[in-house]
């Protein structure tokens, strides 16, 4: 009996095996920069530092439905920087076993988080808490971290710091979604005070007609 029960366990295990959907992973990079936009959605609360860099675009058709952010945790009397990059991430008419990222210029420090999705639909508007300037001895962190509200409502907050306020909710990309990203990042500062990530704005796209 323990010999048939061990068989049917092997046996369950490699079905689920074979049955398992594997996912397609690639980052889109600059290779579809040219996607007509519909908007770009900013915020108010960005701060000063840094210059905007290239914007990455999802591919054509496909949306943003998920994010995962780069966050440098407390340092406690060390430079922070809170908030590094965020990661959008793309898919094609709910299918996401076969996505693509985007994510801009990040900054240096700090890990990427677990990846958050709409339980359905695609992102359609953000907000970000920002720690505004600190003066010239206090320690600049910026962007500390940022939520998204999915077209079918859900709101999903990333695992940022908690440093500064929220500010407004952006505008809502009512015909379509959230397709780019495009960051303002301060470089690093070689020892002095780095703030790494000061302002985001996301680029928002029709969809397709049926």
């Amino acid at each position: 009996m323990a010999a048939l029960l061990t068989a049917v366990a092997l046996l369950a295990l490699v079905s689920s095996s074979f049955c398992e959907e594997k996912q397609f992973l690639q980052r889109a990079g600059q290779a579809f920069s040219s996607r007509k936009v519909r908007s770009v959605m900013t915020v108010t609360n960005g701060e000063r530092f840094g210059t905007w860099t290239w914007p990455e675009m999802c591919p054509d058709q496909f949306f943003a439905v998920g994010f995962s952010v780069r966050v440098e945790t407390n340092q406690y009397g060390a430079d922070d920087t809170a908030l590094n990059g965020i990661r959008l991430f793309c898919a094609k008419d709910g299918n996401r076993n076969f996505l693509y990222y985007v994510e801009s210029h990040t900054g240096h420090f700090g890990e990427w988080s677990h990846p958050q999705y709409c339980p359905s639909g695609v992102l359609t508007s953000f907000q970000m808490r920002v720690e505004p300037h600190q003066g010239l001895l206090g320690d600049d962190t910026a962007v500390n971290n940022i939520k998204f509200r999915c077209s079918s409502n859900p709101i999903l907050e990333a695992p940022g710091m908690d440093w500064g306020e929220y500010g407004h909710w952006s505008p809502v990309c009512q015909t379509g979604g959230i397709c780019g990203i495009e960051t303002k990042m301060e470089e690093y500062q070689w020892g002095l005070d780095d703030s790494s990530l000061n302002d985001v704005r996301f680029h928002c796209c029709d969809q397709p007609q049926q």
